[in-house]
């Protein structure tokens, strides 16, 4: 995943909007995620567009681990979101035990999958775009 230059540089991602409608966020390589960090990027992923739904790419590759409160706060349970699907990249078995874990204990309340390939991500995020 190539990250653009007018990307936010958060604490532990990098998150942005693309030119196609589908948010973006890469989490920093060696991340502990923990609730503050969860919260700050989702304020700036909610500030894309207040009135639009979009997807959202999430790549996990690189990350470290998860605290609980920031994986049930990604759930977005109980809180406004303007997110509409998520599809979230993994590789190594650190991301691959944090995406089962997040799919398995924490619902999501919008659909949400788990990829190894960005390409098939995009496609699937795709269908899920406001038209």
């Amino acid at each position: 995943m190539n990250i653009p230059e007018s990307a936010h540089n958060l604490t532990c991602y990098f998150t942005w909007m693309g030119e196609d409608g589908i948010a973006r966020t890469k989490v920093k390589k060696g991340s502990e995620v923990k609730l503050e960090h969860a919260q700050e990027n989702s304020v700036v992923v909610n500030s894309f567009y207040t009135s639009t739904k979009f997807p959202l790419l999430i790549d996990a590759r690189g990350i470290k681990s998860m605290e609980r409160e920031a994986r049930a706060f990604f759930t977005a349970n109980g809180r406004n979101t303007n997110t509409l699907a998520f599809g979230i990249i993994i590789d190594s078995s650190v991301s691959k035990v944090v995406g089962n874990f997040f799919l398995g204990i924490n619902k999501p309340v919008v659909p949400t999958k788990l990829f190894s390939n960005e390409e098939q991500a995009i496609e699937w995020l795709n269908k899920f775009k406001a038209t």
